[in-house]
């Protein structure tokens, strides 16, 4: 938030939460829900939006109905009777779209297999301006139930966080994501850091930020702190390679080190040098991708050092930088 809006937000909701905490923490549950314009803004947001329009010009589009009249927005690439391959889906960040998908999503059409890129509600082509992770989830499951199950899923940030979330089973009456393997890009590993974050921004006091975290439980049926990488990743039991930079500026990198801690089928692979958004196009970090997808190259086709570039860090597009997650 610009530093005015933000003052101007804040002098709200001490006001609001003065007079009752509990519309105080529901209405910040709201803001913090709110999507940012799928508008790009800046000349590099401008050009990378255009190049991924123009990557999937010949894509298959679909709307994806979810609860409560939310919509999610698919794109789809090699789809049909192409004979068989793998099925393949990919998911974005808060505030990003297929669009900026675009270079890891021509890569693995590339290899032949189907892909599917999806844009969240409030994201992209989906419309709306709101979006929590039971809609995210709920998007996933719509998508394997529109078009099948997949052989793996690949997610960036928040899209990665809400695959593992799918994956893992965590929302009651949701069903789980079926894939062989799982790949996390720059991805949190957890949610509260998020909530605890946003109430202290806004100036939620303890009653209010409660408020807002039981909002979580209300929307998803899970307590906030069940939102937790050692207690989920672990119990996947499928591979999974987590891609993270250690100069990421918007999900630390102990995120990364959460993840690797949570269970014994969890590769990590550092990709310094590329930060929170330019990893989704780096060419290393594509080709560590497409040999971690390639079952028959076995587990060997990943190596554990790390993706190292000496380079200033640019950010690949311009994107608020709030809001990894949930």
């Amino acid at each position: 938030m610009a530093n005015f809006a933000l003052e101007v937000t804040r002098l709200g909701f001490s006001a609001l939460q003065a007079i009752s905490p509990d519309l105080a923490g529901r209405a910040a549950f709201r803001l913090f829900c709110r999507t940012p314009s799928p508008r790009p803004k800046g000349a590099r947001a401008k050009a990378a939006h255009a190049a991924g329009a123009a990557r999937l010009a010949g894509a298959e589009r679909f709307t994806l109905k979810i609860a409560a009249g939310a919509k999610a927005h698919a794109y789809r690439l090699n789809g049909g009777a192409l004979g068989k391959r793998q099925r393949l889906l990919v998911t974005h960040g808060w505030g990003s779209s297929a669009e900026y998908m675009a270079e890891l999503v021509s890569m693995l059409v590339a290899t032949g297999a189907e892909v599917v890129a999806l844009d969240f509600p409030g994201h992209g082509r989906a419309g709306g301006r709101f979006l929590h992770m039971g809609l995210a989830v709920g998007a996933i499951a719509a998508a394997e139930q529109r078009f099948g199950a997949f052989d793996a899923v690949i997610g960036h940030s928040f899209g990665g966080a809400a695959l593992m979330v799918s994956a893992a089973g965590l929302l009651p009456g949701v069903a789980p994501v079926a894939c062989e393997r799982l790949v996390l890009i720059g991805a949190p590993s957890e949610m509260a850091w998020l909530f605890v974050d946003f109430g202290r921004m806004i100036g939620l006091h303890p009653a209010a930020q409660a408020v807002l975290e039981d909002e979580v439980h209300r929307v998803t049926g899970r307590r906030l702190e069940e939102f937790e990488a050692r207690d989920t990743l672990g119990a996947i039991g499928r591979p999974v390679l987590v891609i993270h930079a250690e100069d990421d500026k918007e999900v630390p990198p102990t995120h990364a080190r959460r993840y690797q801690a949570a269970g014994k089928d969890v590769r990590l692979l550092w990709a310094n040098g590329f930060g929170h958004r330019r990893i989704v196009g780096a060419a290393p970090v594509l080709g560590a991708i497409a040999a971690f997808l390639d079952c028959d190259g076995g587990e060997e086709g990943v190596s554990d050092e790390s993706i190292k570039k000496d380079a200033e860090i640019i950010p690949f597009f311009e994107l608020p930088a709030r809001r990894a997650a949930l």
